[in-house]
């Protein structure tokens, strides 16, 4: 049995877990609907629709389409501190492609941080990107996101996995 009700939205763009994401939908019979401003491939023979957002000046186009939508039960996969922001004010739950999940109470230190790092970069400092994405962050991932599916539908009181 699957709750229909519950479904993964993923900020498409330069997301590097998309296909664990496919995978761990396709474990729990769960939609997923990818959201990018460019076309990409996505498995055939499973519930992942790709919807393309016009491209525009406007640079949160994707964001916004996600923020619109994300409802108590979504999961939304995204490294954007500020959308994670908006989609757990929505009531998602939220994972970043490390496989860090974002509260409510975590997402404040995580825009101040990201604020913080954007404010050296504009003072000239060199703060460098993010490390490299690793075989480690991949399984974080996995298992972050296994957890927060199991999670939410224990929640809706539905059966976790027909496997």
């Amino acid at each position: 049995m699957t709750d229909t009700s519950l479904r993964i939205l993923v900020d498409g763009d330069a997301c590097p877990v998309k296909d664990e994401t496919y995978r761990v939908a396709a474990r729990y019979h769960l939609p997923v609907k990818v959201v990018a401003n460019s076309w990409m491939r996505t498995p055939r023979g499973q519930d992942v629709e790709l919807v393309l957002v016009e491209k525009s000046r406007v640079l949160d186009v994707a964001d916004d389409w996600i923020a619109e939508r994300a409802r108590p039960g979504d999961i939304v996969i995204t490294a954007d501190i500020p959308l994670a922001a908006r989609c757990i004010d929505a009531g998602a739950r939220v994972l970043g492609h490390r496989g860090r999940v974002f509260t409510p109470e975590s997402i404040g230190d995580a825009l101040a941080t990201r604020d913080l790092m954007a404010d050296l970069r504009e003072g000239g400092e060199m703060t460098g990107g993010p490390p490299p994405f690793s075989k480690r962050d991949r399984s974080q991932f996995l298992q972050a996101l296994d957890q927060t599916v199991n999670s939410v539908l224990r929640k809706k009181g539905t059966r976790t996995s027909d496997t």
